[in-house]
């Protein structure tokens, strides 16, 4: 079905941050098959672990315990301070999952209606549930009626969640993104997710974070809540957490944690073998390899340089950035830029029209990082140019 606008390019294989076309040609991927690759292509330790998997057992179902999402709930737990895991295969159904959470948890209080706050210009999926809580009217259009049980707020806006809070009783959650990612790498205040965190104890209701695009080392930490010292009741990933293989967590802590039981929620391939022990041999290597403080230390540099040299040039808003979370906004769509970054041998993305989305894989040296850098500020510049 005719559901992507696609490249004209197709690639057969990749080695770390490289790909290669039918024809033989090398790009760079400074887009990471957005956030999912932070291990780049072919990472031998996932390869490995795929390989010896699949020789051995792909699939029981979840009648049965499964030694090796066993393994991967514990591991997630100990990094993220959370308590219990539930396994699906995408991201859309781990938030699928947060809100059937912050709905029984709602019910379980005597809420006959309950609703969740969600963030003008976020993205959480392309289910009916999750296409409903996005904030973007584009990937909304044409599917009415949505799912009901959404209040909306202004991104970055302690007050107008006051606001809520202090006129709609029927509210049990906030479903945020510490950093909006499809929405162009917006990053909020500070102390915004700290601020959210009071609110939600105040009232009682559950903070439910989504990391499928900033969880799994890219924004510096393990998870992005990390850097305001704080602590979840839900939290989604996915993305990164197979390096490509498809997987989808859902994490819950407190109170949050024992409202799924047995027959609320199920999936027929979340938690398979194959998937979380690919998953496993992610966070290995992440650990090992000290990959997070790595994504920290690269995305600064990144950051800094092309601020350095994009500082003067008319038509650029903004570079900002966490860690592997990278964006340069300008002040005209730039859509074009996709296209003529592939031309030189670079894999990049726009996302809100005007935002250059740059999402590298956590393992690149600092050459590929320079090369990263050069090649997207020379063709910024040349666009801009170009354009004026």
């Amino acid at each position: 079905m005719q559901t992507y606008a696609r490249q004209p390019v197709s690639f057969t294989h990749g080695e770390g941050p490289w790909l290669w076309d039918t024809g033989g040609k090398r790009y760079l991927d400074a887009l990471g098959g957005i956030a999912v690759c932070g291990l780049g292509h072919a990472h031998p330790a996932v390869t490995a672990a795929l390989c010896e998997q699949a020789s051995k057992l792909l699939h029981t179902s979840n009648l049965y315990g499964i030694e090796w999402q066993s393994r991967l709930a514990d591991r997630l737990s100990a990094l993220s301070g959370m308590d219990r895991v539930f396994f699906s295969n995408s991201g859309a159904e781990a938030n699928e999952t947060a809100i059937k959470i912050a709905r029984l948890y709602g019910h379980a209080r005597g809420i006959n209606a309950p609703n969740i706050i969600v963030m003008q210009g976020s993205f959480h999926g392309r289910t009916m549930a999750t296409l409903s809580a996005t904030g973007n009217r584009k990937v909304q259009a044409g599917f009415e009626p949505l799912v009901q049980g959404f209040v909306r707020a202004p991104y970055n806006d302690l007050e107008a969640v006051r606001a809520i809070a202090a006129n709609d009783p029927s509210v049990v959650a906030i479903l945020v993104e510490p950093v909006q990612g499809e929405g162009g790498i917006v990053i909020p205040d500070a102390d915004y997710l700290n601020g959210l965190r009071e609110i939600c104890d105040a009232n009682d209701w559950l903070l439910m974070l989504d990391e499928i695009q900033t969880g799994m080392g890219r924004s510096g930490k393990w998870f992005a809540f990390q850097h305001n010292d704080i602590t979840p009741d839900v939290m989604t990933l996915a993305k990164a957490l197979g390096n490509g293989v498809p997987i989808g967590a859902c994490l819950a802590h407190g109170a949050a944690a024992e409202v799924l039981t047995p027959g609320t929620h199920g999936s027929t391939f979340g938690g398979n073998p194959l998937a979380c022990r690919a998953a496993c041999a992610v966070v290995e290597t992440l650990d090992q390899d000290g990959l997070v403080a790595k994504a920290a230390a690269t995305g600064e540099f990144m950051q800094t340089a092309l601020g350095q040299r994009l500082a003067d040039l008319h038509g650029v808003r903004e570079v900002r950035g966490m860690g592997m979370l990278l964006a340069i906004e300008l002040d005209r769509p730039c859509g074009e830029l996709v296209t003529q970054a592939l031309q030189a041998g670079l894999l990049i993305n726009v996302t809100a029209e005007r935002v250059v989305r740059l999402l590298p894989p956590l393992i690149i040296a600092r050459e590929q990082a320079e090369t990263i850098v050069n090649t997207v500020a020379d063709l910024i510049e040349a666009f801009l140019n170009t354009d004026n």
